[in-house]
């Protein structure tokens, strides 16, 4: 802030009027005749020259907080008149409330104070008022006047309007609030993603573990049968080599369909596998799957339940074909011989509802939180082949599709699974 300096050396108290009141009277009243007098009008021109053009606003008060004099600055800022001003009680004036609007007494008030115990006050959080009504932020200072003697005659009081000063500091704030703020999201955000990383990282490095504990199984396989067939040729009659010659190829089918699952898992996360929905009729679909041989169970036949003769949906053939040879794969490998297992087709408010239900050995409530998960596999599967990625696949290619897959299940007595898409055609 700046307030009254040397130049204003009218306001110290070696140049103060004897008088109370003469502050405002040493400005206007006429000088003396002779050199003294020319000089005395001089200085007193000069001093009501810099008075004028100081850009604060400056008051002086007597001891009864009248006003003595004033600066145009001053009372342009709170639109009152010079002339009106003298001898007014600047308190009632411009300092009479609070900036809330409550009463703010004479006595609690600085500028007075200085009157007291004739120290300086500061004050940078207080408000004035204007003739109409209004207030301004300001700072202020009020210090004490004495004449040649000592004695207190009055104060000065030089103020400053801070309103854009105060939105200056009101708007850097919210800029800071607002820069907080995107750091904190930032922040979070980069923490996220350095949790994803890590999960992703941590997912890789199982997945690798798997992949290399899933193949190794059935490589061992293969080089035990060849190590055995070389060993004992001779020995062998026909069919022990046929058998031996099966269990190869059966693990290099295994094998590669666990390279054709990797593959199709490295598309969905890759997103370069498409979509192509086209019209289906799924009963029609249905019956021609379960015509397959994968699919033929001699003894209990997998029943294809639908009320509907026709139920037409535009899906995705490829993918759905995907979804139910997994979940029909896993009924047939997990329910024993004698045990049904059923095929439901419903459609119900533009959905297609499939649900491939058996009565085999179940999924424990444990494994079920991690069902489809990549090569997780029930602990009550025991030495049932399997790699533990269908579900994985299953689940992908449903959400694909905007659809939803559920499970239910009790060990030793079925699961159910509920596949709901989205495309049914009235």
């Amino acid at each position: 802030m700046v307030y009254c300096n040397t130049n204003c050396s009218f306001l110290t108290p070696t140049m103060a009027p004897p008088n109370p009141q003469s502050a405002f009277d040493f400005a206007t009243a006429p000088a003396p005749d002779g050199a003294a007098g020319q000089e005395l009008e001089h200085l007193r021109r000069q001093h009501q020259l810099i008075l004028n053009a100081v850009g604060e606003g400056v008051y002086g008060l007597d001891l009864d907080g009248r006003v003595t004099f004033v600066n145009p600055a001053a009372a342009a800022m709170i639109d009152w008149p010079m002339e009106e001003l003298i001898g007014k009680s600047m308190h009632a004036v411009l300092h009479h409330s609070h900036a809330d609007g409550s009463a703010y007494p004479r006595e609690a008030c600085p500028i007075y104070a200085a009157f007291q115990d004739g120290s300086v006050r500061r004050v940078t959080d207080e408000v004035f008022w204007r003739k109409d009504g209004t207030s301004f932020p300001v700072e202020y200072i009020s210090t004490p006047m004495h004449d040649e003697a000592g004695e207190m005659i009055g104060a000065v009081v030089t103020f400053r309007d801070i309103t854009q000063r105060r939105w200056a500091e009101q708007v850097l704030q919210r800029a800071n609030e607002e820069l907080e703020q995107k750091v904190l999201r930032r922040t979070a955000k980069l923490r996220q993603a350095n949790h994803q990383l890590r999960e992703l990282s941590e997912m890789r490095s199982r997945f690798v573990s798997m992949v290399c504990h899933e193949f190794r199984n059935p490589l061992n396989n293969i080089a035990l049968t060849v190590s055995s067939l070389n060993r004992y040729d001779t020995q062998l009659r026909p069919d022990e080599k046929t058998d031996y010659l099966l269990t190869i190829n059966a693990n290099v089918e295994r094998m590669t369909q666990m390279i054709d699952d990797i593959l199709v898992i490295g598309k969905i996360e890759a997103k370069v596998l498409e979509v192509n929905p086209k019209p289906l009729d799924l009963v029609v679909f249905c019956q021609d799957l379960l015509a397959e041989g994968d699919y033929r169970r001699p003894q209990t036949p997998i029943q294809l339940v639908c009320r509907s003769r026709q139920v037409l949906a535009c899906l995705d053939e490829r993918l759905l074909r995907s979804i139910l040879s997994n979940l029909l794969s896993n009924a047939i490998r997990y329910t024993p011989e004698g045990r049904p297992i059923w095929l439901k087709l419903a459609r119900q408010r533009g959905q297609a509802i499939i649900k491939v239900q058996d009565e085999g050995i179940g999924i424990s409530a444990g494994d079920r939180k991690s069902l489809f998960e990549p090569f997780h596999r029930g602990r009550n599967v025991s030495n049932i082949p399997g790699t533990g990625l269908g579900l994985s696949i299953v689940k992908q290619f449903v959400q694909l599709q905007q659809g939803t897959i559920k499970v239910t299940s009790r060990v030793d007595q079925g699961t159910t699974f509920t596949v709901r898409l989205l495309g049914v055609t009235p």
